[in-house]
């Protein structure tokens, strides 16, 4: 079900010293992960009427490509029309959890002929801070903010409420991938807040930002250009 990579990753702890590096680890795309299964419905019906066609579950997981997964500032993308979105990237790593963030940049004009292959053809890009969290159940989730801006406008905002939390995102897809356990390392894009205006934007700078409980905040910016 998914794909995994065995090219390193550096992500730094807050708090800590000294970074960890991933490799071996699984990366997947969660998508249609709202709590509300009216509004996800609404989403749907949303995409279904610019031509993307309804996920066959809900939630959806898309396993990624080897190396798709990068902290790097600078991306390369092939299509003309890419986009990204914040996202709460949840990370294992040698036992321990860990929350990062991150953006799902997407290729929209292959969206509405293959969800899967339009993620998958883009990167993936994370911040290189994370959190450890000791037990994602007793984890305020629902105290985390989230925004994004793009070419310097506000483009989404708000906490990550509407999302299901990660304990019940991992029942979902262990129980789905007999692979999946609690040994698996992996990095896990969990979904994302609606756009301000509900209109995708193909910009070329991405400001990330993921306002933590405790008022620490975890920050990425990447900027995208045209394969020539």
């Amino acid at each position: 079900m998914t794909t995994m990579t065995t090219e390193p990753l550096a992500l730094h702890p807050l708090g800590g010293e000294c970074p960890i590096a991933l490799t071996g680890y699984r990366s997947i795309v969660a998508g249609y992960t709202g709590r509300d299964e009216k509004q996800v419905q609404h989403h749907i019906d949303e995409l279904a009427a610019i031509g993307v066609a309804p996920p066959p579950q809900v939630p959806m997981f898309y396993p990624m490509p080897v190396t798709a997964v990068t902290t790097s500032d600078k991306l390369s993308v092939a299509g003309d029309n890419t986009s990204g979105e914040i996202e709460p990237v949840l990370i294992r790593f040698a036992g321990k959890n860990y929350l990062g963030i991150g953006s799902d940049h997407t290729d929209r004009t292959l969206e509405t002929v293959d969800i899967g292959q339009s993620k998958q053809v883009c990167p993936k890009p994370v911040g290189f801070d994370i959190l450890e969290v000791d037990d994602w159940a007793t984890f305020d989730w629902d105290g985390c903010t989230a925004r994004s801006w793009v070419d310097g406008e506000l483009y989404q905002s708000g906490s990550l409420s509407g999302l299901r939390r990660p304990d019940a995102l991992l029942a979902i897809l262990s129980g789905r991938d007999d692979e999946f356990d609690d040994g698996t390392e992996f990095i896990i894009f969990a979904g994302t807040i609606p756009l301000i205006d509900g209109n995708f934007v193909a910009g070329e700078r991405w400001e990330l930002e993921l306002t933590l409980p405790d008022g620490r905040s975890l920050r990425h910016t990447y900027s995208t250009t045209k394969e020539v």
